[in-house]
């Protein structure tokens, strides 16, 4: 990452506001990164642009490498021809203001999409050929994945028939006969959502806003690419996993995490040179400008926990790939800014690699103030960074800075007041010293979510990890972001030396 001290803030694209009851590639986005800019702000964090499965999690996608197709701007497709405003209009999206009712975006989104595929000749469009061939080597897997899945009526590919689970060569062919117009449709699909991501990425570089986005170390089960390539998992003959990925028991669970995932075949990756790897960064960096890895101590260690288990409590530790992976990266594809994502327990060894990467890690300001864990808690703290790190008051998994500091408990809560010598003061105004706290570290680099610099409570948090239903889906309604803020904002941005 640059060197130059500078800032941004954190916004999902499905947080943007929008008239279609999601956010999107629309002129909604393109207005928050002039508000960025307005800001003095460098960069526009984002969380995972995968297609979302079962629950709406954006770390839990049926690719890593395609696009989630709600983002496509309905708005573009109207200009295009292909949609009518009339059509879109008459679907209902909303639920409670403010928030993303996956459900009718299911239903009433792909709908409208399919039709702009009917109408769009797109075979005829002679991008979209190119891109089909430029990207052949996920999006066949991927288009023919997402159309079989429809077929079996949304199942897991694990439920699926064995002929074509397993995928036996004259299944292969007789789907990719039978299911050809969905295939395409799901091709088009992810040749839009590229389109008009790169479009919008452009604009926030031409606007001196760079995009930092967000991957998962893991893929999903139900994914294709643990259906395409299988051999690159711990699965067994018949591609049932023999383990998969978690976090062990701790103060916070003790039943320890049970993610679920998929683990990688190390030994293999390493034998091939881990061209999947460099595949997917390669791909990422056509997206990003930045890419924040999440788990990034899964590659100097990750938690194998039996398949089967209904709790991590029979896990243990089994050894990553460490520097060999990162040097080929390197070796490959040159030097790319990486964030690692380093929360959690720490070893010294995930120290140790941390280091030696050079990526700058995170420090996440609402871990410093824990009496119960003050030897860890001391890390977070703003006198304990170096430069090469990324401040945050808090991620998409912790409560807002707002419900953070109204629910600590009295030992904490004075810890904060000492930290910023403060006696007391309005909830409002704390949080606004703890944000001045961030962007006046030495930290290179600080990101704040956006509900905290808007003083929102949790009814505005993104994600409650182990817990399903609520999450993903708050987003901005129009005009909340006022001129007030932003000129307030900058003001901050450059006192502190990030503009």
């Amino acid at each position: 990452m640059r060197k130059l001290r500078s800032s941004g803030i954190l916004l999902p694209i499905s947080s943007l506001p929008s008239k279609y009851g999601i956010g999107c590639f629309s002129k909604s986005a393109y207005q928050f990164v002039d508000q960025l800019k307005e800001a003095g702000q460098s960069y526009w964090q984002i969380l995972p642009l995968g297609p979302t499965s079962y629950g709406d999690s954006p770390y839990q996608s049926f690719s890593t490498f395609a696009g989630n197709p709600y983002f496509i701007s309905l708005e573009d497709l109207i200009e295009e021809g292909v949609l009518t405003k009339e059509e879109c209009d008459a679907v209902d999206f909303e639920s409670e203001e403010g928030f993303v009712d996956y459900g009718k975006i299911y239903q009433g989104r792909l709908g409208l999409l399919r039709k702009a595929y009917e109408r769009s000749q797109v075979t005829e469009i002679k991008e979209f050929c190119h891109f089909c061939q430029e990207y052949s080597w996920w999006l066949d897997d991927y288009a023919l994945f997402m159309a079989v899945k429809d077929r079996f009526e949304g199942k897991s590919w694990i439920e699926w028939a064995e002929d074509i689970r397993l995928r036996w060569g004259f299944a292969l062919d007789y789907y990719r006969r039978e299911l050809y117009f969905e295939i395409e449709f799901y091709k088009y699909l992810q040749f839009k959502f590229q389109e008009q991501w790169l479009k919008l990425k452009a604009y926030a570089n031409q606007q001196g806003v760079e995009i930092i986005g967000d991957i998962p170390i893991y893929v999903a089960f139900d994914s294709a690419d643990t259906w395409a390539s299988p051999q690159l998992f711990q699965l067994d003959e018949t591609n049932i996993p023999v383990a998969v990925a978690g976090c062990p028991p701790d103060a916070f669970s003790e039943t320890g995490q049970l993610w679920g995932n998929p683990l990688y075949r190390w030994e293999f990756h390493r034998q091939q040179g881990f061209d999947w790897w460099v595949k997917r960064m390669e791909h990422c960096f056509r997206l990003y400008d930045v890419v924040r890895i999440d788990h990034f101590r899964g590659f100097d260690e990750y938690y194998s926990i039996p398949y089967g288990d209904l709790t991590a409590e029979n896990g243990h530790w089994e050894k990553g790939p460490g520097m060999e992976l990162f040097h080929t990266i390197h070796h490959r594809l040159g030097q790319k800014r990486i964030i690692a994502e380093d929360l959690g327990f720490m070893t010294d060894s995930v120290r140790a690699l941390v280091r030696e990467s050079g990526y700058p890690n995170m420090r996440v300001l609402e871990f410093a103030f824990n009496s119960k864990d003050a030897e860890n808690a001391g890390d977070y703290l703003p006198y304990n960074y170096d430069k090469n790190c990324v401040v945050y008051t808090g991620t998409h998994d912790n409560e807002t800075l707002y419900s953070w500091y109204q629910n600590l408990e009295e030992e904490d809560r004075k810890m904060v007041l000492d930290y910023i010598r403060k006696e007391d003061g309005k909830t409002e105004e704390i949080c606004k010293e703890i944000i001045y706290l961030a962007m006046s570290s030495v930290a290179n680099y600080c990101i704040i979510p956006i509900q905290d610099y808007l003083g929102y409570g949790n009814a505005a948090r993104m994600n409650m990890p182990s817990t399903l239903g609520t999450n993903w889906k708050w987003r901005l309604k129009e005009g909340e972001i006022k001129k007030g803020l932003l000129k307030e904002i900058y003001r901050i941005t450059q006192l502190y030396g990030r503009c």
